[in-house]
């Protein structure tokens, strides 16, 4: 990986290209975590554009190009927006670009403890099951420190 790693944010949350297709394709714990992502507009989806084209093609290939095509032109005003060289894994790349203190998988490759281990050399993420995420990621704890003031509960329609 050669892209500079920023400082982390523990706000900032990068979906891989599993979990992106599967929220919107079946839901269970990739829908459950990205949701607590939407429902917050203090909590940022980094992603680059790697990222949601490979998103992007499980979605055509598991559903259709149209739903496909709305979904990439959703996510692309939902996300933050990050660059990373051509040869880097987006997911990981995107969370080292952006900061992003968690990154969330199904692959238990990019889940295991030698990647994690390789990683803290270039990024200070944690890669997560989505379920593992939903059961650790709480807003309240978390938005004293990031905003400041007392939690005022999601801001903003998961699904709208």
């Amino acid at each position: 990986m050669s892209v500079a790693m920023a400082d982390p944010d523990p706000a900032g949350v990068v979906a891989d290209a599993d979990v992106l297709a599967a929220d919107l394709l079946c839901g269970g714990p990739a829908r459950e975590a990205l949701d607590l992502v939407r429902a917050h507009s203090w909590v940022t989806l980094t992603a680059s554009d790697p990222l949601l084209a490979d998103a992007r093609g499980l979605i055509a290939t598991f559903a259709d190009d149209d739903l496909a095509d709305a979904w990439d032109e959703r996510i692309r005003d939902l996300r933050v927006r990050v660059e990373h060289p051509p040869e880097d894994h987006p997911a990981l790349a995107s969370a080292a670009a952006g900061g992003a203190a968690h990154v969330l998988t199904f692959d238990d490759d990019l889940r295991g403890a030698q990647t994690g281990m390789a990683l803290r050399e270039h990024v200070a993420t944690s890669v997560k099951h989505p379920r593992g995420f939903v059961g650790l990621f709480d807003p309240e704890k978390l938005y004293p420190t990031v905003i400041g003031g007392e939690y005022p509960g999601p801001d903003r329609d998961p699904r709208g």
